[in-house]
């Protein structure tokens, strides 16, 4: 970990991280390449669904002129049918962020997956547990079997604290969470602990008018259409990666899935993208609370979004905040 800087006053001074985090579409990419150009940043991306190669257009992943415009780390580091758990994924941004301190530049962590963003600021030490592949495809079949739900209250009786936590419609997590407590013979909650890293964060939350943002990812929706997503989606199958790997399961790839297996309509399975990306935009304010304090939220759908976020930035810089 970096070396605390010692202040003229023999004061520690902690290097600085900058997390940008918000809803899907809200603009996070475009407004962090802004301000890695002005205050010499480089971004460490906090998106579970970019971390794949050759997953780039149902992603949103930054274009290549956005790269060259801003170094980005943590992006296309696996192929689709690998994994990056929260704890590997962890260990990787400490590491993207000690080496943007160490070239005397600013880490900026931009993302909107929650666990990522929490596992990093809040320095969750996170339970190493290999994945069980036989354990985990048992319990997909249960929670096809027999619902979500039903798997769900199986959490809740071995671990009560991470069942609260966890929606039951977010059946990865759920059964991550039960691999663990049945490998361990452990809850996964016993096993959780933090130790906040050695860092000054500033974390800024975009938001906007929801109304707003639902015809924002309605146009990006339509705008990855006309880009190629489906037939992003059929090389990728062409390829070989089966759409029940995690990494199909994104919003995109699993409704162009359904399509491409003939079960709906392409007209179908593009509304479920724009109903399910609204969805996912309620989950993620549930993990960036507009009440948290420690997030310094900014509507940017208004014109002056940049300076207001410059502004806070330079605040914490001279240590104001």
């Amino acid at each position: 970990m970096s070396i605390p800087e010692i202040s003229p006053k023999g004061v520690e001074i902690m290097p600085p991280l900058v997390v940008v985090v918000g809803p899907t579409a809200v603009g996070k990419t475009a407004l962090a390449i802004e301000l890695c150009q002005r205050y010499r940043g480089e971004i460490v991306s906090a998106d579970s669904r970019q971390i794949y190669r050759g997953m780039d257009i149902g992603t949103a992943k930054p274009t290549p002129a956005e790269q060259s415009a801003a170094r980005h780390h943590l992006i296309d580091i696996i192929e689709p049918d690998q994994t990056l758990g929260v704890a590997e994924y962890q260990s990787r941004a400490y590491a993207a962020i000690e080496d943007v301190l160490r070239r005397g530049r600013i880490p900026f962590l931009v993302g909107g997956s929650g666990q990522y963003v929490h596992a990093v600021v809040k320095g969750w030490k996170v339970p190493r547990v290999p994945p069980d592949y036989q354990l985990r495809a048992e319990l997909e079949a249960e929670a096809r079997n027999l619902g979500a739900q039903a798997l769900h209250s199986r959490l809740a009786t071995l671990d009560p604290q991470a069942a609260a936590r966890i929606d039951h419609r977010n059946v990865r997590r759920v059964i991550r969470a039960l691999e663990v407590c049945l490998k361990t013979g452990k809850p996964i909650s016993a096993q959780q602990s933090a130790q906040p890293p050695p860092y000054r964060i500033l974390q800024i939350g975009l938001t906007m008018p929801r109304a707003q943002l639902y015809a924002r990812i309605d146009a990006r929706v339509d705008r990855m259409m006309a880009e190629g997503l489906l037939d992003e989606v059929r090389r990728l199958v062409a390829q070989g990666y089966s759409l029940n790997l995690p990494a199909m399961s994104g919003l995109g790839y699993r409704q162009l899935g359904e399509y491409l297996a003939g079960r709906i309509s392409l007209e179908e399975a593009v509304r479920r993208i724009k109903k399910e990306t609204r969805r996912f935009v309620r989950q993620q304010y549930n993990w960036f609370r507009l009440d948290d304090p420690l997030i310094h939220w900014v509507d940017v759908s208004g014109a002056d979004a940049f300076e207001r976020v410059s502004q806070l930035i330079e605040s914490f810089l001279r240590g104001d905040i």
